[in-house]
């Protein structure tokens, strides 16, 4: 039996599709490669916004034209956050809870429809899967899930359920098991990692220690992380950790303090100023990213200035930048004050222009520099041979080769930087002594 897998959202829905993969592979399955030859197609679906469902529905009627007689199972966000929705084209509909449901509904024979959505208790336990054997270099590991903020533009509490971590015994056991298959870097992913450990007892750098003391393992990496979650303490562990990468994604989404406050965000901007100066202390190479959304309901004119002085101010590596776009089931939906679209957009191009400065100008820093950079997969453009691989501070790197150098993959090498495209940077292996 053939499968294939489409998933849209988060890097947090790509770990769990891999562990799904893993799964129907370990049950005698194979990957298909086209839609058509699929006997199992599996959405793994986003609901962050509005348009990430339309986007899931667009598919799923898509693949059932694509195949008609496949059976389609519908997971993820979506399903668990709207249950009541209707899901024409899929046969079996689960959400981000009790996956497993999806394993036992596969040895079955049924034809019309069926769900399995339950919804999240207080007290539930972390439900792992396990981390994809592939060919990457880099294993993306999910330790926590759920979220207990409940941002006011937000649905994922509902579709992801409160914080739960992985155990240590799990993290202990995946982590030996991913340096055994030869991964050199671990990157621990999460809803919001930064609540790691809160359930019992663990905390974030403990995870990242571990993942550090292990042979094999060069590099550990962290996802995305809430401002007000990360402690003086864990940045001075973080430092001392000589495997530690120091890319952090923290994520802002305005620079407005009344903006913050409308969002229920927990920080307000001289708190998040405060942190990133801390950070560029500690690690003076360190990169930091961040989410911004410009449109939020009541939004004015000298508030969206207030975020554009603040990101001008910070010494961003990258800014993603979202028009605000209200969910169904969340209060900012509800709010007086709906920017209108146009005025949206205007902000989301002035503030992207911004970023795509903003972008350049790190990039243009690092011109010159020797760096590190794990070699993960080769490629070729205009005919050139290439490996692709990242820097620690998170940067993409194009790793032109001078001549038929071999053995690069999954391995660092240090590499002269010499240029820069839109996203990433170019150069070649650096000249041995």
């Amino acid at each position: 039996m053939k499968f294939q897998i489409h998933t849209l959202g988060c890097k947090v829905n790509h770990a769990e599709s891999s562990g799904i993969a893993s799964e129907l592979t370990a049950r005698g399955m194979t990957q298909a490669e086209t839609a058509a030859e699929a006997d199992v197609l599996l959405i793994n679906s986003c609901a962050v916004t509005s348009e990430s469902v339309r986007k899931t529905k667009q598919l799923l009627r898509s693949l059932r034209r694509k195949n008609p007689t496949a059976r389609i199972i519908l997971t993820g966000c979506w399903p668990q956050a709207f249950p009541e929705d209707d899901f024409t084209g899929a046969d079996f509909v689960t959400g981000t809870k009790e996956r497993e449901s999806l394993l036992r509904w596969l040895s079955t024979e049924k034809a019309a429809q069926e769900r399995a959505i339950s919804p999240y208790q207080s007290g539930d336990a972390f439900s792992p899967l396990p981390c994809a054997d592939t060919t990457r270099t880099r294993a993306f590991l999910k330790i926590q899930d759920g979220c207990n903020q409940f941002c006011s533009y937000c649905i994922i509490p509902y579709a992801r359920g409160r914080c739960r971590s992985m155990p240590r015994e799990r993290l202990e056991e995946e982590v030996r098991s991913l340096a055994a298959k030869g991964y050199k870097e671990i990157v621990l992913t999460g809803i919001n990692i930064g609540f790691f450990g809160l359930d019992d007892g663990q905390d974030l750098a403990d995870a990242v220690a571990f993942c550090a003391a292990q042979d094999g393992i060069l590099r550990v990496r962290l996802g995305s992380l809430e401002p007000e979650r990360m402690t003086a303490a864990q940045l001075q562990a973080f430092a001392a950790c000589k495997k530690f990468c120091p890319q952090f994604h923290l994520s802002l989404q305005s620079g407005s303090d009344a903006v913050l406050k409308r969002m229920h965000r927990r920080y307000d901007s001289a708190q998040y100023r405060a942190l990133a100066q801390e950070i560029h202390r500690l690690f003076p190479d360190a990169a930091l990213t961040t989410d911004v959304i410009v449109g939020f309901p009541g939004e004015t004119d000298a508030e969206f200035q207030e975020t554009l002085d603040f990101v001008q101010e910070m010494d961003f590596a990258k800014v993603h930048v979202f028009p605000y776009s209200a969910r169904e089931g969340t209060k900012a939906a509800e709010m007086s004050g709906q920017v209108p679209q146009s005025v949206k957009t205007a902000r989301a191009a002035q503030l992207g222009a911004l970023a795509n400065d903003i972008r350049r100008a790190h990039l243009a820093k690092l011109v010159g520099r020797t760096v590190e950079v794990l070699a993960e997969g080769e490629k070729q453009q205009n005919a050139q041979r290439f490996f692709q691989g990242h820097t620690p501070d998170g940067t993409l790197v194009k790793i032109f080769l001078k001549n038929a150098e071999k053995g690069l993959q999954n391995s660092v090498i240090c590499v002269t930087i010499e240029g820069y495209e839109d996203d990433c940077v170019t150069g070649h292996p650096a000249l041995s002594e």
